[in-house]
């Protein structure tokens, strides 16, 4: 019997996408044959009302030397998080010698506004060859997963942080009773806790089941994230609904009883209710819901092939990895993916092994359409993008429903 990772609840999954290959895991031809994969179910807990999933990968699989995720390839990424960095700076942080933690720091592109201006940090990731970058830019980092352990060893060092910060990451964890406790240790008394990670509430409106891979152990909302962090001592007292990543939401949290608690917190754990994500008969519809997109979405593919089209993905995203390999979509009906990241250039997809291609191949010879795996940086890209439209080139997109854009 699968348990929850919050409270130990029995779980059954709600959705099964069968056995699928790690999300960012790009790899050459010569590594097809040893490829893994793991079995993808996800649950919900009515319990404390964590929607998770029931397995995933050891962390070392997903995260390490060659983690083919750098935040800093992204102009409105920075900008977001300098906006995110300024909140903090503004709102939060004492006049006295601050000290900042974040957790998944990356390439540090959130560290650095902090670093630019001479408040003390501390960037924490396990991925070194993405840590190395923020390194190299004076940033100052630690290669460590983080845990009790480590939360102990940064007080004696460091003393206790003013502010703790995480973006995208704190999904990531499925140990996440050691996160909180270390969370608890190592903030002080008046600190606040400020994370952002891919919001249940979006997911489930939008039938964006892409947010679900190897990584994103967790799918949050302000309900389960009170009830994790109410077992330490800690409530959370606001809540900031944000556009990032198709739908994002960031937390503050702080030791319970040392700030006031804000009432968006009441209003959005009231929206959750009305949306009916406390009830188990709203994941079978999202069930349902992404089954449709999926049959959709690959009977487009199959009409435009039979119609002589060239289609190309856009954005060698890990969500992609999910849309693939549940889809069914093949180098066929997907010709290549075109991405910025060098890293990505020249690999295979994960599971469905599509070419991974400079973006420079993509305006060489524009494809009849683009199929847009990286949706929730369309804005972005489509600024970038002007030339493949005025070519005639069309957009496919899945999110919020399978469509061709003019």
């Amino acid at each position: 019997m699968n348990k929850c990772l919050v409270c130990s609840a029995s779980l059954e999954p709600f959705i099964d996408f069968g056995c699928m290959p790690l999300g960012n895991g790009f790899l050459r031809p010569e590594q097809f044959g040893d490829e893994y994969h793991f079995p993808m179910k996800v649950a919900f807990c009515a319990a404390c009302g964590m929607v998770q999933l029931l397995h995933q990968p050891d962390r070392e699989r997903m995260f390490h030397e060659h983690y083919a995720f750098f935040s800093g390839t992204s102009r409105y990424m920075a900008l977001h998080f300098k906006a995110f960095a300024d909140h903090v700076m503004a709102d939060y942080l004492p006049d006295n010698d601050p000290f900042v933690v974040e957790m998944g720091s990356n390439d540090g592109i959130m560290l650095r506004n902090f670093a630019a201006v001479d408040i003390r940090h501390l960037g924490i990731d396990p991925s070194k060859n993405v840590a190395q970058v923020a390194i190299d830019k004076g940033i100052d980092t630690v290669t460590e997963f983080f845990d009790v352990e480590l939360a102990r060893r940064i007080v004696l060092e460091h003393g206790q942080a003013d502010a703790f910060l995480a973006a995208n990451v704190m999904c990531h964890i499925p140990y996440i009773h050691s996160i909180v406790e270390g969370i608890g240790i190592l903030l002080k008394p008046g600190g606040v806790v400020m994370f952002e990670d891919p919001y249940l509430g979006d997911v489930m409106e939008k039938s964006s089941y892409d947010q679900l891979y190897d990584e994103h152990t967790f799918l949050f909302s302000v309900t389960s994230i009170s009830n994790l962090f109410d077992r330490y001592g800690m409530e959370v007292i606001d809540v900031e609904p944000q556009v990032t990543h198709g739908g994002s939401m960031r937390y503050v949290i702080a030791h319970r009883g040392a700030r006031s608690v804000s009432p968006n917190v009441a209003r959005q754990r009231q929206r959750e209710h009305d949306q009916g994500l406390q009830l188990p008969e709203s994941y079978d519809r999202f069930r349902r819901n992404c089954e449709e997109s999926r049959d959709k979405l690959m009977a487009l593919l199959r009409s435009l092939k039979a119609q002589g089209k060239r289609v190309v993905g856009y954005g060698a995203t890990s969500k992609s990895t999910t849309i693939t390999n549940y889809c069914g979509i093949t180098p066929d009906l997907v010709e290549f993916i075109s991405d910025t990241t060098p890293i990505k250039q020249g690999t295979f997809s994960p599971g469905a092994h599509i070419p991974v291609r400079p973006d420079e191949e993509f305006g060489r010879k524009y494809p009849d359409y683009a199929l847009l795996f990286a949706w929730n940086h369309a804005k972005e890209i489509m600024e970038n993008e002007k030339a493949f439209r005025a070519s005639g080139g069309k957009w496919i997109v899945y999110v919020p429903q399978v469509a061709i854009l003019d």
